[in-house]
């Protein structure tokens, strides 16, 4: 059995070209984009944030696998946090990080 490893700290800190980050943003703000995660996250609307943010290891220090700056939005009925599909992060050349999670606002 393997033993698991304990990460006392991870930065999660990253930072986009901002061509790349503006074509991100654009398919993050798709108005058919937008409905579905509506639709999925039980919401009437919702709105981009422009917050993103890299999934962090699990640890003491980051319980909810996010940077602790962004925990105040996952403890939020107010907010939604989704992880950015594959496909997106693809057709806007985001290589690095591998994963990132959207912040959406649920609104009316």
């Amino acid at each position: 059995m393997a033993n698991l490893k304990i990460i006392d700290n991870f930065d999660g800190s990253f930072t986009l070209d901002p061509e790349i980050k503006a074509a991100l943003f654009n398919l993050l703000n798709n108005e058919g984009f937008l409905q579905q995660v509506a639709r999925e996250s039980q919401s009437e609307a919702i709105e981009f944030t422009e917050l993103i943010f890299q999934p962090v290891p699990y640890s003491a220090n980051t319980p909810k696998g996010m940077p602790q700056l962004f925990e105040q939005y996952h403890e939020s009925e107010d907010y939604v946090i989704i992880n950015v599909p594959p496909n997106f992060m693809f057709q806007a050349k985001v290589f690095s990080p591998s994963r990132l999670c959207a912040i959406y606002r649920r609104i009316s």
